[in-house]
């Protein structure tokens, strides 16, 4: 049962479920990255809050505008799992499904942005 519209979003479930992966990955990593570890929970939780805000917008400017902070979030989470995997400090079948969901939610995300961009015009 979903009680907030933004529930129904496939791109906000399948943000959820980023989030879940992508904390397992910082969960991993060594305690002398904390800060990677921190930034990158921070980038991928934005996300989500990103996409909600966008979700309870009425403007379709300000939806769009975002859903386009939600998909910068989300490059961002990538690139930081980039860079501990290339590190060593992480690897295997969690980056693997962290990187698709990132890339299923980024190309999602420019989808709904462009739609809400037309709408504005």
């Amino acid at each position: 049962m979903s009680v907030f519209d933004f529930e129904s979003l496939d791109v906000f479930n399948v943000a959820v479920e980023m989030v879940i992966c992508v904390d397992e990955i910082a969960e991993g990593l060594p305690s002398g990255r904390g800060y990677m570890r921190d930034q990158l929970r921070r980038a991928a939780n934005s996300v989500v809050l990103n996409i909600t805000e966008g979700a309870g917008e009425y403007s379709p400017g300000d939806k769009a505008r975002f859903y386009r902070m939600a998909k910068r979030s989300a490059t961002e989470s990538a690139a930081q799992i980039i860079v501990a995997s290339r590190l060593g400090l992480t690897q295997g079948a969690d980056v693997s499904r962290a990187r698709e969901l990132l890339h299923r939610v980024v190309s999602m995300l420019v989808r709904m942005a462009t739609r809400a961009e037309h709408r504005a015009a």
